[in-house]
């Protein structure tokens, strides 16, 4: 764009500074969209309507324009475990690009080791703070 169009358009309004926080910004930048879901139920069809959830979240935006987190701790963290029922749910959703996290507090009530969880997930050391950390670098946070 001229300089003399920029100056004509500013002159009437339509064109105008966009604070960087902004969705227009973001969009301009392509900036991904970030989720962070908290998983503490440990229902198996709880489970299966946060990766279906977090799965459709991919197929409307693009696999490739979304971060999706799902933190685990409580009771859901037995969904987790090698044996669980959704084993394989979870392992598609880790192919899929979706990160499941784990909380190793929860862990350590419940005397697991890593090596009795499945293959492909992640850890952190408390998992409130994982969600506190994460919406506050911007993550849109879900509960399903």
């Amino acid at each position: 764009m001229t300089a003399t169009r920029r100056a004509a358009l500013a002159a009437i309004g339509l064109l105008t500074a966009v604070p960087a926080g902004t969705a227009l910004a973001q969009q301009a930048g392509k900036r991904r969209d970030r989720i962070v879901m908290q998983v503490t139920d440990g229902e198996p069809a709880r489970w299966v309507l946060a990766l279906s959830n977090a799965r459709n979240v991919q197929a409307e935006l693009g696999k490739g324009n979304v971060d999706i987190e799902i933190v685990v701790y409580g009771p859901a963290i037995d969904m987790l475990k090698m044996e669980s029922v959704v084993g394989p749910n979870v392992a598609e959703a880790l192919a899929a690009g979706i990160k499941v996290v784990a909380c190793e507090n929860t862990m350590l009530g419940q005397h697991l080791e890593r090596a009795d969880m499945l293959p492909g997930i992640d850890y952190v050391k408390t998992g409130l703070v994982r969600l506190m950390r994460r919406q506050q670098e911007g993550y849109v946070y879900i509960r399903p």
